[in-house]
C-alpha cells in the first residue's frame, strides 16, 4: 500500500509534477476493472464475517442496532465516495500517481498533511487487513470443524487453523487485484447465498425458542457491538486499491454505491431476524457467530459451506494489498519471483500465529472495528478531502469549501472519534478480564480451544 520512500525523494516528484497542466490528464484505461467487478470486490471484502458477527451485536444493542447499521452505511458510503474523490484529485495533479502505485491510501494521506498523514495510514491499513486476514482464517476453520463433525471427523479447530493457511499460501503469490476478480465474484456470490438461506433458516426457526430473553445493553456492550458495525462496513482500506486497478476511476462513486446497496440487503434481514428469532441464545452459547446458534439442518451446511468459499476467498482478497506494501518496502519488483513467494509466504506464517493467539474473532472484529477501522473510514476520508481541497498552486486555485461542508465532516469526524474510542476501550477492558465470557486462551496452550 504505502511506500517508505523518504519525504525528499516524495517531494522532488511533485516538483516535476507540478509542472503538469489538466490538458495532460489520461483519459481512462481501455483495461481494468468496470465499475460492477470493481463494485464485486468491495462487496467480497467486506461482506462475510460481518454477517455472521451482526446478529450477536443486535442482541448487544437492542433494536437501536438497526438504526446503527443504517447510518453507518449512509455514513461509511459517503466517505468511501469523498475517499475515492480524493484519489482522483491526486491522479489529476500528480503524474507519478496515475502509474501502477502499490500505496494509493497512504499517498492521499501524504498529499493532505504531509507524513504524519502517510505514516497514519500505513499502520492504519496495514493492522486492518492483517487483522481481517486473521479473522476469515478463524472463521474458516471453525466453519470446517463443525461441518466435519458431521460426518464423523472430529479434529480440533487449532489444528484446522495452520492446514487452511497452508493451502491458501500460494493463491496469495497472485499480483494485484485485476489480476484475480473471479476470486472476488466468486466470494461475493457465495456470500449472497449465504445470506438467502441464513434467513430462510432464521424464517424457519421462528418458535422454536419460546423461552428466549432479550437483554438490556450497557455502556461496553453497546459500544463493542458499535465496534462489530463499524468493522462491517470497513471496508475502506481497499478502496482506493480497488479504484486504481478501474479503467474509469472517476466512476468509483457508483462502484461505492453498488456496493452499499448490496450490502445493506445483505445484513439487515439477517441481523433483525437474528436478533427476533434467538435473543439471548448469542450469550448463553458464548459465541459471537450466528452458524454456531442456527438450528442445524440441510439450509444450515449449506450456508456454512457458502460462507467458508467466501472467507477463503476474501483471505486472499484482503492479504494482497498488505503483502504489496511490504514488497514495495523491500524494493520487491512487481513481477512474480522467488522474492514475491517469500514475503507473502511470511505474511501468512505471522497471520497463522496471531489467529492461534486469539482464536476468538469477535475480540478482533470489536478491537479493529473501533480503532483503525473507525480512522480509515469515517475520520481520514473526511479530513484529507479538505485538506487536499484547500490546497492551492499555480495549476490548481483552492476549491472553494462551503460551511455546510465543514460542519459535516466536523461531524462524521466526531461520531468516528466518540464511537470508535468507547469501543475500544470496551474491548480492551474485556481482553483484561480473565472471567469474562470473550477471553479464549491461546491455541498453542490449549489445542481444545474454541473459535467464535
Amino acid at each position: 500500500m504505502v511506500s517508505l520512500t523518504d519525504k525528499a525523494a516524495l517531494t522532488e516528484n511533485q516538483e516535476d509534477d507540478n509542472t503538469s497542466t489538466q490538458s495532460e490528464i489520461k483519459a481512462p484505461s481501455t483495461t481494468g476493472l468496470t465499475i460492477f467487478t470493481a463494485a464485486v470486490f468491495i462487496v467480497g471484502e467486506m461482506a462475510g464475517s460481518g454477517i455472521l458477527a451482526l446478529p450477536k451485536s443486535m442482541v448487544d444493542t437492542g433494536w437501536s442496532g438497526v438504526i446503527l447499521i443504517v447510518l453507518c452505511a449512509l455514513l461509511s458510503g459517503y466517505t468511501g465516495i469523498i475517499l475515492g474523490r480524493s484519489w482522483q484529485i491526486l491522479k489529476d495533479r500528480f503524474p507519478m500517481y496515475r502509474e501502477h502505485i502499490r500505496y494509493p491510501y497512504p499517498a492521499i494521506g501524504f498529499e493532505a498533511i504531509g507524513n504524519s498523514g502517510r505514516y497514519m495510514v500505513t499502520f492504519c491499513v496495514n493492522f486492518t487487513l492483517f487483522s481481517v486476514s486473521c479473522v476469515f482464517l478463524l472463521v474458516a476453520a471453525n466453519n470446517i470443524q463443525s461441518l466435519l463433525v458431521q460426518v464423523g471427523v472430529s479434529v480440533s479447530f487449532c489444528v484446522w487453523v495452520p492446514i487452511i493457511a497452508a493451502i491458501l499460501c500460494p493463491f496469495t503469490w497472485l499480483g494485484t487485484p485485476k489480476d484475480f476478480w473471479p476470486i472476488a465474484a466468486i466470494a461475493t456470490t457465495a456470500t449472497g447465498i449465504a445470506c438467502l438461506l441464513i434467513f430462510v433458516q432464521e424464517m424457519l426457526d421462528i418458535g422454536h425458542y419460546p423461552d428466549v430473553k432479550f437483554p438490556s445493553t450497557d455502556f461496553g456492550n453497546f459500544f463493542e457491538a458499535f465496534g462489530v458495525i463499524l468493522f462491517a462496513f470497513g471496508g475502506h482500506a481497499i478502496f482506493p486499491s480497488v479504484q486504481h486497478d478501474m479503467k474509469d476511476t472517476r466512476k468509483f462513486h457508483w462502484t461505492v454505491g453498488i456496493s452499499y446497496v448490496v450490502v445493506v440487503l445483505y445484513y439487515l434481514p439477517v441481523s433483525a431476524a437474528g436478533y427476533a428469532v434467538y435473543g439471548d441464545l448469542f450469550i448463553t452459547r458464548n459465541t459471537d457467530n450466528i452458524l454456531n446458534i442456527l438450528t442445524p439442518s440441510i439450509i444450515t451446511t449449506i450456508v456454512t459451506i457458502m460462507i467458508t468459499i467466501h472467507l477463503i476467498m476474501g483471505f486472499i482478497i484482503v492479504i494482497n494489498p498488505f503483502c504489496q506494501e511490504l514488497e514495495q518496502l523491500l524494493n520487491i519488483p512487481l513481477k512474480f519471483s522467488v522474492k514475491r513467494i517469500c514475503v507473502r509466504s511470511a505474511v501468512v506464517a505471522l497471520v497463522l500465529f496471531v489467529a492461534e493467539t486469539i482464536p476468538k474473532f469477535g475480540i478482533i472484529l470489536g478491537l479493529v472495528g473501533g480503532s483503525t477501522v473507525t480512522l480509515l473510514t469515517f475520520v481520514f476520508p473526511s479530513l484529507f478531502y479538505i485538506k487536499l481541497r484547500r490546497h492551492e498552486n499555480d495549476e490548481w486555485p483552492r476549491e472553494k469549501i462551503e460551511i455546510w461542508e465543514y460542519i459535516l465532516h466536523a461531524e462524521i469526524i466526531l461520531v468516528g472519534l466518540v464511537g470508535g474510542i468507547a469501543s475500544t476501550y470496551s474491548v480492551i477492558a474485556d481482553l483484561a478480564n480473565a472471567d469474562h465470557p470473550s477471553f479464549t486462551v491461546p491455541c498453542y496452550v490449549n489445542a481444545t480451544a474454541s473459535g467464535g
